[in-house]
């Protein structure tokens, strides 16, 4: 791709993250730890290493354009560290709160942490003064077609932020298509890529299902 090609960043990168050990909300058994990568555990294709992709994705946004990348606790550090590396400027942290929880020993999670970056100079989001940095969606629960499947207003929320009609919005790790449908409907363009076969299947038919309607 070429460098500073495309206009707004928002993507779900495989990470590492803890199993479960809740059912019905009730705790059944105490969370086994870090999924270890490439096990099969979530994905197929889980061996992705953050300082691979993130300086390719820092070279083709434009200058002065936003990027929202999806983490959590336990990789926070690194994915900061590497967008700092690579050039990205820290604008905020977000927080999804999903309004449905994880069990853990600790604290049960019921929220996902998004770093706010920006390439080059600051760049206001389009609802100035309107948007709080913890944001409230519900999560998919059931009938997900990704184990991580992000609710399609929530990607709306952040792209209606940081782009306008006609940008391009890209996710190289689009799963079955969460944000290339928020881009769609709201008329951006959009690219997105996607290791998986079954996954990429499903992405492409949720795009036909809104392209003949």
């Amino acid at each position: 791709m070429e460098s500073e090609c495309i206009d707004l960043l928002v993507t779900d990168p495989p990470y590492k993250t803890i199993s479960g050990g809740c059912k019905d909300g009730k705790r059944t058994k105490r969370p086994k730890g870090i999924l270890k990568r490439n096990s099969g555990t979530l994905f197929a294709h889980q061996n992705v290493n953050i300082y691979d992709w993130m300086p390719e994705v820092y070279r083709i946004l434009k200058y002065g354009s936003h990027a929202y990348i999806f983490t959590n606790v336990l990789n926070l550090t690194e994915m900061l560290n590497e967008s700092q590396k690579a050039g990205f400027k820290l604008h905020n942290l977000l927080c999804w709160e999903k309004n449905n929880c994880v069990c853990s020993q600790f604290y049960m999670k019921n929220c996902e942490y998004i770093l706010f970056l920006r390439k080059g100079k600051a760049k206001w989001i389009n609802d100035i003064g309107g948007s709080k940095t913890v944001h409230q969606f519900d999560n998919i629960i059931g009938n997900k077609t990704h184990p991580c499947e992000k609710p399609v207003d929530l990607l709306k929320f952040y792209i209606s932020n940081s782009s306008r009609e006609g940008d391009i919005v890209f996710d190289p790790f689009c799963g079955t298509g969460s944000t290339l449908v928020a881009a769609k409907e709201l008329d951006r363009k959009y690219l997105g890529y996607e290791i998986d076969k079954e996954y990429f299947d499903i992405a492409d038919s949720k795009l036909n299902s809104i392209l003949v309607q």
